[in-house]
């Protein structure tokens, strides 16, 4: 306990003067130098070291985290990201090269820049409260932005080792604001150039429509009612262990998980048999003597649950034991038999597993969009056919097939949602990429002004002239339907572009040298 002070919010008056200051640094072009942002991910990577301590007891105190859970979900992912933007940002953070330019427009040597956004708000949500706020704010330094931190005051123990962490870093450039809905409307109310935030949908429309005021760019990581899809021809097994680790995992306060499960009639008293394998194996003694098993965050969100599973038509078939006293939810499965149950059309956010069952995959994949038609996640289980079915027809965020949200484990992946499951992506280059601006430059040489002067009035007699200089021909006919042209092919090898000819031309070449050496090798003896 000593290793955390108690939780203290920022005044209301002190957020002005910080966002200012941040601001006014980022117009300093401090925080654009490579050398600087690399100097800043180093300290923060230590930070995160020297507080290793400190966020083990507060994910503990918040969440009844196991030291299991927050190392590979908080404090190594977090460090390890941190290490990866490190050893890629000067690749990242290069001039690109303009890709499909005509040969004239090359003239003016048109390249990416990577600038960064500017002057950013992070609001970060309590589930994984470590790496919520950080995987963003690694962003944000690695593209040489100036950023502002606001913790979930859900996890008051872990936000004020994170402030303790944002210290760590240049205070002219990286600030944290702690509080409730007091600080977040004044944050709201500051001029920002982007903000990443990390919640409820409710909040996140809230967000949109205040900086839509601004036209602030908006990254919104929101959650979602996300379909796991288990057929006949599924690995029973398999898909018991996965999808009740996906559930539990983190007391099943995990954003991507599967909020409900379609399952084939026929497999159901096998599949049950199996849970109720899997969660012996799990928890020997139980979930609630377990060191593996967490808390629910607070008294409030305990009884939503609670009432969720009190307003559910379903029968309990595995758990269903409470504690309000230790906010305890026992891992819950429940079979329903009606997708308007509160348990399939609420996100639970929480260890509660309804199970419905179904005739076939076609019923499945129909609920599935009926039920949400953008969730943050999808997990079908079957065979290629049928997985790949449901990839074609329900759209998500992302996907695992034949797994629980592995997509979400891998820290170089890009993770996001879709329609209103979120909008923009983060994680490994993708973070960078969320907080910097492509901007395309040309430099036009004084010697074209010949070239160019057909831009200029007056216009007569110069249209066909721009024309025959930048119009292309279509390769297709009034129907879509494509044209051969032998001559284009012999020029190309059926390559799209005259430089994919070239390449395959190169390719065909080095074959026939390294064919030709072989025969003569062979020949000799």
């Amino acid at each position: 306990m000593g290793l955390i002070p108690a939780f203290t919010e920022t005044s209301v008056e002190a957020i002005v003067p910080t966002v200012s200051r941040v601001r006014n640094t980022f117009n300093t072009q401090k925080t654009k130098p490579i050398e600087f942002r690399l100097v800043q991910l180093r300290k923060l990577y230590w930070a995160l070291t020297d507080n290793e301590a400190a966020i083990v007891e507060a994910c503990k105190q918040d969440l009844n985290k196991s030291v299991y859970e927050t190392y590979i979900s908080e404090i190594d992912w977090c460090r390890n990201d941190a290490l990866f933007v490190c050893k890629n940002l000067e690749k990242w953070a290069k001039d690109e090269s303009a890709p499909d330019i005509p040969l004239m427009n090359r003239l003016v040597k048109p390249k990416i820049r990577k600038d960064p956004l500017g002057c950013v708000l992070i609001i970060s949500t309590y589930n994984f409260p470590v790496q919520l706020a950080i995987g963003p704010l690694i962003g944000a330094i690695a593209a040489g932005c100036t950023a502002v931190l606001k913790p979930s005051e859900n996890a008051p123990s872990v936000a004020m080792v994170l402030e303790k962490v944002v210290a760590a870093l240049d205070p002219d450039c990286y600030g944290c604001v702690q509080g409730g809905i007091s600080q977040s409307t004044a944050l709201l109310d500051q001029k920002w150039d982007k903000i990443f935030y990390t919640g409820s949908s409710g909040v996140g429309k809230i967000i949109a429509k205040k900086a839509a005021e601004t036209l602030t760019p908006v990254t919104l990581e929101l959650g979602g009612r996300n379909p796991a899809i288990v057929t006949r021809n599924a690995d029973i097994r398999l898909a018991a262990r996965r999808l009740l680790w996906g559930k539990f995992f983190n007391a099943g306060q995990v954003c991507i998980s599967q909020n409900y499960t379609l399952i084939d009639h026929e497999v159901l008293p096998g599949f049950l048999k199996e849970l109720e394998v899997a969660m012996k194996e799990f928890y020997p003694n139980g979930a609630k003597a377990s060191p593996d098993y967490g808390r629910i965050i607070n008294s409030r969100q305990w009884k939503r649950l609670k009432d969720m599973i009190d307003n559910s038509k379903g029968k309990i078939l595995i758990g269903g034991t409470m504690d309000e006293a230790e906010k305890f939810l026992e891992p819950t499965v429940i079979q329903v038999d009606d997708i308007t149950d509160s348990l399939i059309m609420d996100e639970s956010f929480g260890p509660i597993m309804p199970i419905l069952p179904v005739n076939d995959l076609d019923q499945a994949i129909r609920i599935a969009n009926e039920v949400d038609p953008t969730p943050l996640g999808a997990y079908p289980f079957g065979s290629k056919a049928e997985t790949d079915k449901v990839l074609l027809n329900i759209r998500s965020g992302g996907a695992s097939v034949n797994d629980a949200w592995f997509h979400g484990c891998m820290p170089t992946l890009a993770f996001g949602g879709v329609g209103s499951s979120g909008q923009g992506s983060y994680r490994g280059k993708a973070s960078f990429d969320a907080f910097t601006h492509r901007r395309s430059v040309t430099t036009t040489p004084g010697w074209m002004e010949s070239l160019i002067n057909v831009r200029y009035p007056p216009y007569e007699g110069k249209l066909a002239q721009f024309q025959k200089m930048t119009n292309v021909k279509p390769n297709f006919d009034r129907d879509g339907k494509v044209k051969f042209s032998l001559v284009s092919f012999l020029l190309t090898l059926g390559a799209r572009s005259t430089l994919g000819g070239l390449a395959r031309y190169a390719l065909v070449l080095l074959a026939t040298i390294g064919i030709q050496q072989y025969l003569e090798r062979r020949s000799k003896l």
